[in-house]
């Protein structure tokens, strides 16, 4: 894995960057608007170092779950405006992945110019799990390049074809976006500074298994909210009402709080839970209300943590080295039910230490929020992709770039 300088001169040679893109769009399909456009700026040093350095830079991305077919609420056009804007330099767009507008696209590029493919999920290939069919859509893409930077690390969980198959058919190197994000996460899972924090929210347990069980083994202490907490408080024989529960995990998360107990790790679950009648949506007005988490109402459903929890887990945060948060602890895009984590964004822009914000929502939630990203130590462009290297599993993208 070697950084850029080991590709050699690159004025007028092509280089295939595989970025992440994937930023959410509102709007109708012809006028798609850019609601949070951090990944995007995340992927602009990458791609201007290349530019500088003379390469013609051909970007592949994808864009939401379309299913292997153009459909035009999923278009990139949008961020190459975007991209370009950020570059301070046109970006030139190319109608389809691989096709004849992708080929003279590239073929019109000069020396330092960038260029955006439409999403590779356009094309069946790219998510296919028959290897011969990634494969021949890994064949046209690098077709398209003389080299290929892996700087999506959204994706290196992926076994695709532009994250995976692309770097067995180029000369490669790590980007450095994704030498970054596997830096950080080595800091977490190697040695980790200590008192060393896990804060883990989002709605269910059953996505963060694998990061609950390797973690019992590594942090001093866990605190839990979001949606999956209701599941730990039924574990414990509470009342949850009509909040979010996983009757199938009730015994794991028995399992981890006996684990936690026998370890020395302290599980933190909040003490006060904001709920409601119904879940915000439309033009409902919330009617927000705090209860103990251990008397949840029976027609009430858990949509926050409340005031006591979220000053509780930021005590618990103080002092702390090292922290990983991934997952709100509400339903923070209503302001009724944001503050649970807005408390715990706050803690972390206070840590004296590595403070690590682990991707997906909850970085979408510190930029709603409000906050400056810089008051963080690190804001990861992958959730899923942190969840995976912390729970210790390999990343196909990451190990093909190791020759």
């Amino acid at each position: 894995m070697s950084d850029l300088s080991s590709l050699g001169d690159l004025r007028g040679k092509r280089v295939l960057v595989r970025s992440d893109l994937n930023v959410p769009l509102d709007g109708p399909d012809d006028h798609r608007v850019i609601t949070d456009d951090g990944r995007i700026r995340a992927s602009v040093p990458t791609i201007r170092a290349l530019a500088e350095a003379g390469a013609r830079v051909v970007v592949t991305a994808h864009l939401g779950r379309p299913k292997g077919s153009p459909d035009p609420a999923y278009s990139l056009r949008p961020v190459a405006d975007r991209l370009g804007e950020l570059l301070g330099a046109p970006v030139a767009f190319a109608a389809d992945t691989v096709g004849d507008s992708a080929q003279e696209t590239v073929a019109g590029l000069g020396d330092g110019q960038v260029a955006l493919l439409e999403n590779v999920r356009f094309n069946a290939g790219e998510t296919s799990k028959d290897e011969a069919e990634r494969g021949a859509f890994a064949d046209q893409l690098a077709a398209l390049a003389d080299a290929f930077v892996s700087d999506g690390f959204g994706v290196v969980h992926r076994k695709q074809a532009s994250v995976y198959d692309v770097a067995q058919r180029l000369p490669h190197v790590m980007g450095g976006l994704v030498a970054q994000e596997i830096e950080v996460l080595r800091r977490l899972t190697v040695d980790p500074e200590r008192p060393y924090v896990v804060v883990l929210g989002g709605s269910k347990v059953s996505d963060k298994l694998g990061v609950i069980d390797n973690l019992l083994g590594k942090a001093d202490k866990l605190l839990i909210g979001g949606g999956m907490v209701f599941t730990f408080l039924k574990a414990q024989g509470h009342e949850v009402g009509k909040s979010l529960l996983e009757e199938d995990q009730l015994d794991v998360c028995r399992s981890y709080l006996a684990r936690a107990e026998e370890s020395g790790v302290e599980i933190v679950l909040p003490t006060d839970i904001v709920v409601d009648t119904a879940f915000p949506s439309g033009d409902a007005e919330p009617h927000p209300q705090v209860v103990p988490a251990t008397a949840i109402p029976s027609d009430a459903l858990g949509l926050d943590i409340g005031p006591e929890s979220g000053a509780a887990f930021a005590a618990a945060l103080q002092g702390a080295r090292t922290v990983f948060w991934n997952g709100p602890m509400g339903v923070f895009e209503v302001a009724a039910f944001a503050e649970g984590t807005r408390a715990v964004a706050q803690a972390l822009t206070e840590i004296d230490g590595l403070s690590v914000v682990g991707g997906g929502d909850s970085a979408a939630a510190v930029r709603a929020l409000g906050f400056d990203e810089a008051a963080f130590g690190h804001i990861s462009t992958g959730g899923g992709a942190s969840l995976e290297y912390l729970e210790g599993k390999e990343l196909p993208g990451i190990t093909v770039l190791e020759d």
